[in-house]
């Protein structure tokens, strides 16, 4: 039991988070993982159209990603810059999308690092409503049928953040704790990622895919679903480590605990009207 024991609170550290190394230059596993995400929605979407009677063609879901896949990695870029480092970037405008660090001494490459969740929600719900306005699709009977499949598919960039040792969780002693190599404290700390992986994905995934057909009104899976990862987030938050650059925002609460809490809203008020609408 106790090499078991051993094994887990040390995993992290012998896990090599690239797949390809050519001298300085890396291709990282959480750049499959992103792809994992992506093909795991789009083959969901697929079957829900093959399956159930959601009016909508496969054509206009494989349109859908073309524009979507980089609405998701340029929001999810600048919500991380906007949100959580802003001064970094403004003073190194270049790093922004740049994989490289640029100095007197030379040019440097040192990849991206940082997405922001919120970010690419905002960039993939407006994105949703250009394309739907652009394809003459309803966007509430849209995005009903698109929200179901989500989840799951960021189960994989949460697992991608725990391959890379990045966004620990605060100090424990609990019986899942960890040691991450890139904590400069080298304290047992919650596997954060894992948690997140689990409620944001896995447990909003079986929620709202059991959910998917059982809707009252147009827009209730969308409502659902800003309000279902809000308040999974902002619990998970709890163990999570604040970033370091930001710490508590506000009292105890973190950036990601207030822009969940945003969602939390936002999911309430559309519930509210879209119900409404269904009723009159």
């Amino acid at each position: 039991m106790q090499a078991f024991i051993n094994w887990w609170r040390y995993l992290p550290g012998n896990i090599n988070p690239n797949l390809i190394t050519i001298g300085s230059f890396q291709i990282r596993y959480y750049g499959l993982m992103y792809l994992l995400g992506f093909a795991t929605v789009y083959l969901l979407l697929r079957y829900r159209i093959k399956r159930e009677n959601t009016g909508i063609d496969a054509k206009i879901i494989a349109d859908y990603f073309f524009w979507m896949i980089p609405a998701v990695l340029i929001g999810g870029r600048l919500g991380y810059v906007l949100f959580y480092n802003l001064g970094y970037y403004l003073a190194h405008p270049l790093e922004i999308f740049l994989p490289f660090e640029f100095s007197r001494e030379g040019i440097r490459y040192i990849g991206i690092y940082g997405m922001s969740y919120h970010g690419a929600l905002v960039a993939v719900i407006l994105g949703t409503l250009f394309f739907c306005r652009r394809s003459k699709i309803g966007f509430w009977q849209f995005s009903d049928l698109v929200v179901p499949a989500i989840p799951l598919g960021y189960t994989f960039g949460r697992i991608g953040n725990f391959i890379n040792g990045e966004l620990f969780g605060r100090p424990t002693n609990f019986f899942l704790g960890m040691y991450f190599p890139q904590d400069p404290t080298g304290q047992l700390r919650h596997p954060s990622q894992l948690y997140e992986a689990f409620f944001e994905g896995i447990f909003l995934f079986v929620i709202l895919w059991n959910l998917r057909q059982r809707k009252r009104f147009s827009g209730e899976l969308f409502a659902i679903y800003l309000i279902g990862y809000g308040a999974v987030r902002f619990f998970v938050e709890f163990f999570r480590q604040p970033d370091v650059q930001l710490g508590f925002v506000f009292s105890w609460l973190t950036m990601g605990q207030i822009l969940c809490l945003a969602m939390i809203v936002t999911g309430l008020i559309v519930a509210a009207v879209k119900k409404r609408d269904a009723q009159n």
